[in-house]
């Protein structure tokens, strides 16, 4: 089921981008905590085409991250793309990339929320 889904985002996507630069990738993520590089295991990785003029194209594709904190993914047309990764007791990690290479690499390094100060007890 997941893998259909995700085959129909990918066919989307190469429809809405046709006109674009051509070609499709393969993209592997490696996720990991900031403070000891241990891997981040079910994270999330949100990808989202991005258009010409900075806005964020509705729908995506949600990958999970395995226990060695990898993901990846075959057939992402070549564009601006948004990675964001989500995982509880982390800051939220974003960012826009250009892909245009048939392989591409990115070790996403998650962060350790800062303390925050309250009035309330």
């Amino acid at each position: 089921m997941k893998r259909a889904a995700a085959l129909v985002i990918v066919l989307a996507w190469t429809l809405a981008y046709a006109t674009g630069p051509k070609g499709h990738a393969t993209l592997k993520f490696l996720v990991v905590k900031q403070s000891n590089g241990k891997p981040v295991k079910n994270a999330s990785v949100v990808l989202h085409p991005v258009h010409h003029n900075g806005d964020q194209d509705r729908g995506g594709l949600e990958l999970k991250t395995s226990p060695e904190g990898m993901a990846s993914v075959d057939g992402i047309p070549y564009g601006k793309l948004r990675i964001q990764v989500l995982a509880p007791h982390f800051k939220t990690f974003g960012a826009d990339y250009d892909i245009s290479q048939p392989e591409q690499e990115f070790t996403i390094k998650l962060e350790v929320p800062a303390d925050q100060v309250t009035i309330y007890k």
